[in-house]
């Protein structure tokens, strides 16, 4: 095939699509030099790369002079007695896992046996809500009778001993199915573990499935369908982490791990109520974990409660010089920690938008109850909506090998919105547009550390305001956690029959369903335990944690 000729006019309609404009002389200076830059990129493309190998280039949070973290300190867990082992399997598999490491460590039950009421539950359940790729019942009844032996020679690991958890599946597990969700990888099989697939053995953690996310780590549909919210199963769970939130809400799990490059541990969370910390970018190292955006992806615990996702990320919490992006910093987290002369910023107008609920509201005026003192902040107008094409040009390049060879058709999702249009669309990406957006980035860096320069942390609605665009670039901490309920109709959802009520093969219109909101706070870089002694305080406060779902009644 012959390669068309570049005339002034296949300029002129290039610059449509890059939003500029040259006068015909200059379009004319052009012509006789194009070819070489064509046929410098064709030759590159021959190269086809593995999804492991990282840019040289390395995104850093921290901005110049920026002070280090206070020196690691002992992990304080709060002074609640978790009481006696219930009698019912279900409240035992909804406790949270600062209870239920306290029934381990007293011999009150075996892992085996919790492991086992996990796995009954996750037979039962798990095909309803469509969040979990594999199961991995036998290593997990292993692991957990290794964890008991342990414990009877007098070893304890700490909080996760013994406690059976998901993990998400684009984390890879040696000789066991690590999907990414995709059609394209549905057979994939590692050779190796994860980094925190490896934290979380050493920790004595137990595991018990793989859980579902949204294809390539976008939203709740995968190849084995979509994942369901346990509140409402006629809507997907939210994503990509899918799977790891709608199973750790429903009490399939002790808790999950999810990731997060804009909204992927948070925003399942919003929709699933459960409690999810995405950490400080570099502080868990994403060593054999599916790289999609490689100055924005970040690994955290997906919880049912606060001080849950403290004694998880205290597990994984660890440099790796085999992730570039890694950082060493302590994390300390003292649960008696009082709040006195915490200062917490807010913006009045994310609390007056319309899209600011009742339970965005009633948490702020939580907050005021909780000992800390709110201060009004407001950040610069900047266009932080720009900074997504950063995230659109690293994931098109992360999966560049699909678009180019036409596997991208192999995925479900094929919408507009989708990955494949994604990818397709950032590779008219300027170049030069791509410098200043990180430009762009690091001045909105500089205006977050301006913020925390006057105030200790900040709270918001999850959607309302700019926090959710402007913290993922920035790398700073989110905690998320459940702060009361709705009521409305199934959200939209295509794939689910056009918002219809699904009742075995009956349908009905939609009913009002009592749906789980949640509330964001944000901190300094590596300020995590700060962000949960807020979320502890506020929890408490806003008492709406323990609620369960009612899918299996």
């Amino acid at each position: 095939m012959s390669k068309a000729k570049i005339t002034a006019n296949t300029i002129a309609a290039a610059e449509q699509i890059l939003g500029i404009a040259y006068t015909p002389a200059e379009r004319a200076l052009m012509l006789d030099n194009l070819d070489g830059q064509i046929e410098g990129a064709q030759a590159r493309r021959k190269l086809v790369f593995p999804n492991g190998l990282p840019p040289a280039g390395r995104f850093d949070p921290r901005l110049p002079g920026a002070r280090p973290p206070a020196p690691q300190r002992p992990l304080v867990r709060s002074k609640h007695d978790a009481g006696p082992l219930p009698d019912s399997d279900e409240d035992i598999a909804f406790a949270p896992v600062s209870e239920l490491s306290q029934w381990i460590e007293s011999g009150a039950i075996t892992s085996r046996r919790l492991t086992d009421i996990y796995l009954a539950r996750i037979e039962a359940y798990g095909p309803r809500l469509e969040c979990f790729v594999t199961v991995t019942a036998d290593l997990a009844r292993a692991q957990a009778e290794a964890a008991d032996a342990l414990l009877r020679a007098g070893t304890y690991l700490g909080p996760l001993h013994g406690i059976p958890y998901g993990l998400k599946d684009l984390f890879d597990t040696k000789g066991i199915l690590s999907s990414w969700g995709a059609e394209p990888f549905q057979g994939r099989v590692p050779d190796s573990d994860a980094h925190v697939t490896e934290l979380l053995r050493a920790a004595g953690a137990v595991l018990v499935a793989k859980t579902t996310l949204g294809a390539l780590a976008y939203g709740d549909i995968w190849f084995g369908g979509k994942t369901r919210n346990p509140w409402n199963l006629n809507e997907g769970s939210s994503g990509s982490s899918a799977g790891s939130a709608s199973a750790t809400a429903a009490g399939l799990v002790g808790f999950s791990i999810g990731t997060e490059t804009l909204g992927s541990i948070t925003s399942p969370s919003q929709r699933c109520g459960t409690t999810g910390l995405r950490p400080t970018f570099g502080r868990v190292s994403r060593a054999g974990a599916m790289a999609l955006c490689w100055s924005l992806d970040k690994i955290g615990p997906i919880c049912r409660s606060v001080e849950d996702t403290a004694l998880v990320l205290d597990a994984i919490n660890d440099h790796d010089p085999r992730d570039l992006g890694s950082l060493e910093a302590p994390f300390n987290f003292d649960a008696t920690r009082a709040l006195a002369g915490i200062r917490v910023g807010y913006d009045p107008s994310w609390f007056e938008d319309e899209s600011a609920t009742d339970v965005d509201r009633a948490a702020l005026d939580a907050a005021r109850r909780i000992g800390v003192e709110l201060v009004e902040v407001s950040l610069p107008d900047l266009p932080y909506g720009s900074l997504m094409s950063i995230l659109f040009t690293e994931a098109a390049a992360s999966f560049e090998e699909l678009t180019l060879s036409g596997r991208d058709d192999e995925l479900g999702w094929q919408g507009a919105g989708a990955w494949p249009n994604a990818f397709r669309k950032a590779r008219f990406m300027s170049a030069v547009d791509h410098v200043q957006l990180d430009r762009l980035r690091f001045r909105t860096m500089q205006a977050m550390d301006e913020i925390f320069q006057g105030v200790d942390a900040l709270i918001g609605p999850f959607m309302v305001g700019p926090m959710l665009v402007l913290s993922n670039f920035t790398g700073h901490p989110c905690l998320h956690l459940r702060a009361g309920f709705e009521k409305h109709k199934t959200r939209s959802d295509p794939s689910l029959a056009g918002g219809k009520l699904i009742i075995g093969d009956e349908q009905a219109e939609s009913p009002r369903f009592d749906v789980p909101q949640g509330i964001s706070l944000w901190a300094g870089l590596f300020e995590e335990g700060l962000l949960c002694n807020l979320g502890l305080a506020l929890e408490a406060e806003l008492g709406v944690a323990a609620l369960r779902p009612t899918f299996a009644k």
